[in-house]
């Protein structure tokens, strides 16, 4: 018997782990790449953004639609590449919350928090009305006043129901149904993008780039602040930190790949649905579904339905990975006494962080089916949410930047390059906050008034609860001893 096997059979104890992690009930180690991958992906949902977002960017930048997407995708791999330095050093349900817990305190883990929570759950509603307005244009056939209240309110709540199962049955169930919608919804669009490319010939280079008569450097810069919640949701396979295998290698990693990945789609639905409209000499900011539009116009409208049921999927991929990423921030919360501690419960079967998803799912539902009811047309209702959305996701990044650097300080590994780029980050992404808000303003919506309304009120939560004592934030998952070769626990009752 050789030492190695020797020390196999009769391993010398270890005392130095805990019997449980401080994150203990989720399905620890139970996903690997592809699925931490999904969540990121579904989170973003590319084949939706690419089709929704991008005629927004022409509303204010006619020609910088290309230019605005691809400064928007450099800025975001800026923030990936910051929120990477904590991946690769903590595995965390809490993701940015727990990240800049660690690095500004309990003051900035709070305020990131609130904002992570207000940016994953706006998008879930912006998500659940996508997928209705999608829904509504395939059953308007057959269904000649969907439209209505009662018709977008029942697709809603068929949406819900299908978020609840497969967010309660798992993390596996959820990043698979996720991924499954979203792979099938882009290769629809890159194939109907690309069918559209070859039917139209040469295209006008010229209509690819900004106007110095039409598009000025601060237009280019209001459709990157546009462009940039395409992107949003990124970062979300962080948190997934307790549940995914290896999580410090296969974290980083999904959150980059996911940015490259949903950049290269947005170019390709750019350049084809700006040279599209261009030679067909149309305005592409005042059209209502520019696939169907161009698909009809170049003679695959048969290609449109089937379009729309690959955006009104993603639209669902969408609502699945913002509800996980929403649940498991709470449950974090819940888990750090910050909020009641039984929000912080998990599912004992399905280990599902299931009092986060009780307190979530109501929210994200109800808000979209409110608004709805009220009367409120369907694009208002997606235009409000996501502007409050992109501001909440924003702030949170904008204080995962400023923490990166100090909490690699304190650690004792921080390089000039990532201080530099995680400044840069920080300020551009300031810059772009308060971009959005002013355009929101100009353009009359009131929902930069909601967005401060829910800021207001998100900081004399904060106030109220500092003045109770708090225990250390941050709670990531760490080793423990059944997961160790001749691991004893400490204490039975650690975590």
């Amino acid at each position: 018997m050789t030492a190695l096997e020797r020390a196999i059979r009769s391993p010398v104890p270890v005392r130095d782990f805990g019997g449980r992690s401080p994150l203990h009930g989720l399905d620890r180690r139970s996903v690997g790449f592809v699925d931490v991958m999904a969540q990121s992906v579904s989170a973003v949902a590319p084949a939706a953004a690419a089709t929704t977002v991008t005629v927004l960017v022409a509303g204010v930048s006619p020609g910088g639609v290309i230019v605005s997407i691809l400064l928007a995708g450099v800025l975001s791999l800026l923030v990936a590449s910051t929120v990477g330095q904590f991946a690769h050093r903590l595995a965390a349900s809490g993701a940015l919350y727990t990240y800049s817990a660690r690095g500004l305190g309990p003051v900035g883990g709070l305020a990131t928090g609130a904002a992570a929570v207000v940016g994953y759950g706006a998008v879930a509603m912006f998500a659940l009305l996508g997928g209705a307005y999608y829904t509504a244009l395939m059953l308007r056939p057959l269904w000649p006043s969907v439209d209505g209240p009662l018709g977008i309110g029942s697709i809603l709540l068929a949406e819900a129901g299908l978020l609840a199962l497969v967010l309660v049955r798992g993390i596996r169930i959820s990043a698979r149904v996720a991924l499954l919608v979203e792979v099938a919804s882009v290769l629809l669009i890159v194939a109907l993008l690309v069918v559209l490319l070859t039917r139209m010939g040469s295209i006008d280079l010229g209509a690819l780039l900004p106007s110095h008569n039409e598009d000025s450097p601060l237009g280019v810069g209001a459709g990157a602040l546009i462009a940039l919640t395409a992107y949003v949701g990124f970062e979300s396979a962080a948190t997934l930190g307790v549940e995914a295998r290896a999580p410090l290698r296969s974290i980083p990693r999904a959150v980059r790949a996911t940015v490259v990945m949903s950049l290269l789609l947005y170019l390709l639905a750019a350049i084809a649905q700006v040279a599209g409209f261009a030679a067909l000499g149309r305005d592409f900011a005042a059209s209502a579904s520019p696939l169907n539009e161009l698909a009809d116009a170049f003679g695959v409208g048969g290609w449109a339905s089937i379009a729309d049921l690959g955006i009104a999927a993603s639209f669902l991929a969408c609502a699945i990975g913002s509800t996980t990423a929403l649940a498991r921030v709470l449950f974090a919360m819940g888990r750090d006494g910050v909020v009641p501690r039984v929000v912080g419960r998990t599912h004992a079967r399905f280990g599902t962080p299931i009092g986060a998803i009780g307190v979530a799912l109501p929210v994200v539902v109800g808000v979209p089916l409110s608004l709805v009811g009220c009367g409120v047309e369907l694009r208002d209702a997606m235009h409000l949410t996501i502007a409050v959305g992109g501001i909440g996701y924003i702030v949170s990044y904008v204080f995962a930047c400023v923490a990166a650097p100090l909490f690699l300080r304190r650690i004792g590994e921080l390089t000039p390059t990532v201080a530099v780029i995680a400044v840069c980050a920080a300020a551009a992404l300031t810059g772009a906050v308060i971009g959005f808000a002013a355009a929101d303003m100009a353009a009359g919506s009131v929902s930069v008034w909601v967005a401060a309304g829910i800021g207001a009120v998100s900081t004399v939560l904060i106030a109220w609860r500092l003045r109770r004592p708090l225990g250390p934030l941050g709670a990531y998952d760490v080793p423990v001893a059944a997961a160790v070769l001749g691991g004893v626990a400490r204490d039975q009752r650690d975590g």
